[in-house]
Formats: C-alpha cells, sequence, structure tokens
C-alpha cells in the first residue's frame, strides 16, 4: 500500500516533464491545506451547537470571499507576466509555513482567527496561480484538459494522504500538532518550486474586458457557477440540514467521502473523452445529469440513492469545472491571466459561498434540500442557454 502510494511520487521527482515537477509541489500545497482544513474543522463544526455554529460557519463564509479581494489587485499584474508565477507559487507555500508555526501555540486565542483568514489568501494565491502554470507546463502532447485531470488527481491524492497523519497528529497532540505538520509540509512543497523551469507565456487571442471578462465564457462561467454554488449547497445541507433531520451523522462522512471520490472518477474519466467533444457542452451535459439525479434522490430517499447521487455530483462538478479551466486558460491571452484567472476564480467564490449560505442560515429539512439542490440545477440551465437565445435573437 505504501509502495503503491508513494512510486508515483518518485517517478515525478525522476521525471523531466515540468509538469511532474509542478505537481509535486501542488501535491505538497494541497496536503498541507488539508491538514490546516483538519486542524479548524473543530472549531467550526463539531464543538460549537448548531444554533451558534450556523452564524459563526455564515460569518466565516461571508469572509472565505474577502481573501481574493485582497490578493486579487496584487496577483493581476504579476500573472499577466510569466516570470514571477513560480516567485509566486514557492511564496505561497513558504509563507503559509510561517503561518501555521506562529498560530499553532496560539490556536486557543483570537490571533487564530487572522491567521487563518491569512492561511486562505494564501491558499487562493496558489490556486490561482496554478492555472497560468497549468498553461506553462502543458506538453503539446497532452494538451490543457489533460493537464488539468493531472493536476487534480495529484490533488486528491494529496489530500487524502495528509488525512492519516493529519488525523494522527490530532489525537496524539490536538490542533497544534497537526498545524505544525502543515508546516512542515509546506516547508517542503516551497523549495520545489525552484526546480521549475522558467514558464513561457502561452496564451489564446480572446479579447479581454478591462475587467477581465471574455464574451465566448459567459456561458459556460454562468453553468460553472451554477455547479460551484450547487456543491456548496449539498455540503452544507450534509453538515446542518442532516443534523436537523436526525439523520444518523455517519451519513455526512459516507457522503462527504463519495463525492470526493467522484471528483477523483471525474479527473480519470476527463482525459478519456472524445478530442471533439466541446468544453461547453461538457458543462451543461453536467449540468443536466445532477438535476436529474437530484430530483431521484427526492423521491428515492434512501442512502444508497444518496451515495450515488453523490457519487454523480463529485463527477460532473469536476468535469464542469475542468471544462471551464480548460476553455479559459485556451481563450485568455497570455498577457492577461492575471485578470481573467481572478475574475472567474471569484465569481466562482461567490457563488459556492452562495449556494452554502441557503443551508447554513435557512432550516431546510434534509430530503426538501434536494429539491432546492435540483432548482439550482435548472436555474443554472436557463442561465446557461440565455446568453445564446439572445444572441440569436439580436442576429
Amino acid at each position: 500500500m505504501v509502495e503503491a502510494v508513494f512510486r508515483p511520487l518518485g517517478r515525478m521527482w525522476r521525471s523531466e516533464d515540468p509538469l511532474d515537477t509542478y505537481g509535486l509541489a501542488h501535491f505538497g500545497s494541497v496536503a498541507g491545506d488539508a491538514m490546516v482544513a483538519i486542524a479548524l474543522a473543530g472549531s467550526v463544526f463539531f464543538e460549537i451547537p448548531p444554533p451558534e455554529a450556523e452564524v459563526k460557519v455564515a460569518a466565516f463564509l461571508a469572509l472565505t470571499i474577502a481573501p481574493l479581494a485582497v490578493a486579487g489587485p496584487f496577483l493581476v499584474p504579476l500573472l499577466d507576466r510569466a516570470g514571477p508565477r513560480r516567485a509566486i507559487s514557492f511564496g505561497a507555500a513558504a509563507a503559509r509555513a510561517v503561518v501555521c508555526i506562529y498560530a499553532a501555540p496560539r490556536f486557543g486565542t483570537l490571533l487564530l482567527f487572522p491567521s487563518a483568514f491569512l492561511l486562505l489568501v494564501l491558499s487562493k494565491v496558489h490556486a490561482i496561480t496554478k492555472n497560468g502554470l497549468a498553461v506553462a507546463y502543458a506538453g503539446p502532447n497532452e494538451g490543457l484538459v489533460r493537464a488539468n485531470a493531472r493536476l487534480g488527481r495529484i490533488a486528491t491524492g494529496g489530500a487524502v494522504l495528509a488525512a492519516g497523519p493529519a488525523f494522527a497528529l490530532l489525537k496524539l497532540g490536538g490542533a497544534e500538532a497537526v498545524l505544525y505538520g502543515a508546516a512542515l509540509v509546506y516547508g517542503i512543497a516551497a523549495p520545489l518550486n525552484l526546480r521549475l523551469p522558467h514558464p513561457t507565456v502561452r496564451g489564446g487571442q480572446a479579447e479581454v474586458t478591462k475587467r477581465g471578462a471574455i464574451r465566448q465564457l459567459t456561458a459556460p462561467a454562468i453553468g460553472a457557477a451554477g455547479l460551484r454554488a450547487a456543491s456548496g449547497f449539498l455540503l452544507f445541507a450534509l453538515a446542518f440540514a442532516l443534523r436537523r433531520s436526525g439523520e444518523p451523522t455517519w451519513w455526512f462522512a459516507v457522503l462527504a467521502g463519495s463525492a470526493t471520490a467522484g471528483a477523483f472518477l471525474g479527473d480519470l474519466i476527463v482525459p478519456r473523452l472524445p478530442a471533439k467533444l466541446r468544453e461547453e457542452a461538457v458543462v451543461i451535459g453536467c449540468l443536466m445529469a445532477a438535476g436529474v439525479g437530484a430530483t431521484l434522490s427526492f423521491f428515492a430517499f434512501e442512502l444508497v440513492v444518496l451515495v450515488l447521487f453523490a457519487v454523480l455530483v463529485g463527477v460532473s462538478s469536476e468535469l464542469g469545472r475542468l471544462a471551464f479551466q480548460t476553455l479559459m486558460q485556451r481563450l485568455a491571452p497570455g498577457g492577461s491571466y492575471g485578470r481573467v484567472f481572478v475574475r472567474y476564480e471569484i465569481l466562482f467564490q461567490l457563488a459556492w459561498v452562495g449556494g452554502a449560505l441557503i443551508p447554513a442560515l435557512a432550516p431546510i429539512d434534509f430530503r426538501d434540500g434536494f429539491l432546492i439542490l435540483a432548482a439550482l440545477y435548472l436555474v443554472a440551465i436557463i442561465g446557461y442557454l440565455t446568453p445564446d437565445i439572445l444572441a440569436r435573437r439580436r442576429g
């Protein structure tokens, strides 16, 4: 088992493919983020009574939008140039290591909150920078779809592999020990960026507005935002509505794990899709499949059906994310990456938070939540189709 996990990492270390080299740095970054999430999770969900937790989690969700607002103005000019991208990735990992070391002995104080906020900012910096580095390092025979899917599989592996040590540290030394462990992981990930070759500026020829919008991305962005909103809704419906409805708490772990497995399955499916299949078709197909699944889950409300639906949500969300990400990377001109990547990342973060706020604040029955989820998918489908219909009417 251990050999099966570490053999791919050894192969990536020996590989001369720059995407493999960056994949190791990305693996470490995601693993560190997973450990931080495990360290902080208890303070948000499980140690606070549900009424208090809802208010605090709603405030936390609102604050998750702020990191992009803080980091965006600094990232835009740097990402528009190829050279600083390695330095940004290195700095984001090194800074998170320092913040974790600072936050660990202060876990029980108010200083934890600005530290957690800063960690979130730096994680977003890494995520946005990854888009530019994926474009730079994708091989000519691999393409953006396969490159993004490979990084997605690496991210899932990093999160899963980090969970075991994180829970062991949590049991042995509490959240402080987990944060020290995350600092070590970030500290290893940072110098891996120094092995990266100089990224080249590559990009499309699409016209970009001053605010980073691309006309061809309007409909796919609406669809991808709908998938992101539905993911946020489902996660917090599991966290809150499940508890209100009196369902067994272990359902949360089973369904959340099924969604994660579905996302990994999506990363495996994407490279095998027909080359002629357009990214826009993938997005709308994912919306329709997930909408049908949500409706069926309401009428056939039992654990087996819900597990299958959670897998479907994971697959559709990942397929839609990768399809839009690839389309965005292909269309965005190399000198406008900062504006484009930051704009759409903010849009998707807003969509995720908007979806998550519904079950976090409203007293929704867990079963009824699937009807709301189906409605979210339907609204996203209508939103996806509307720009095309309006364009044809103008024509």
